[in-house]
């Protein structure tokens, strides 16, 4: 592993800690903190769907996230994977979708640049209700 490609895996990690605390609180700030302003995100479906451009509008997009998983999130980490400027962390989370059993499998994508983080893609397939 370079020195480059340790860096931005550690950024990576440390603002997937921050998105995992968002995403079981609701507590998103530092997150947004290792957000660079021409932050961009990438979004499979809904009113968020394709590209997104913006700190603002990715501010939006968690502050929705939140509202839809008022109980919020736990995570379960399967996989890392990362080279010199983006990390890929795969995972399930369950909890409650407004109010439903919800599991899902989710790749999330970070894109570094400067030690924060530029750029986020998010892909995902159901893992069907709980039991």
């Amino acid at each position: 592993m370079t020195p480059q490609s340790a860096n931005t895996l550690a950024v990576a990690q440390q603002a997937f800690a921050h998105f995992e605390h968002g995403l079981a609180t609701g507590d998103w700030q530092a997150f947004f903190n290792m957000l660079t302003d021409d932050f961009s995100f990438w979004f499979p479906l809904g009113k968020f769907h394709g590209l997104n451009v913006g700190k603002d509008r990715a501010i939006e997009f968690f502050s929705y996230v939140s509202e839809v998983y008022q109980g919020g999130l736990t995570l379960t980490l399967d996989r890392v994977t990362s080279n010199e400027t983006t990390v890929v962390f795969e995972f399930r989370d369950q909890g409650l979708m407004w109010g439903n059993p919800y599991k899902n499998r989710v790749a999330v994508s970070f894109d570094v640049r400067d030690n924060k983080i530029c750029g986020y893609r998010e892909y995902l397939g159901s893992d069907g209700q709980s039991n």
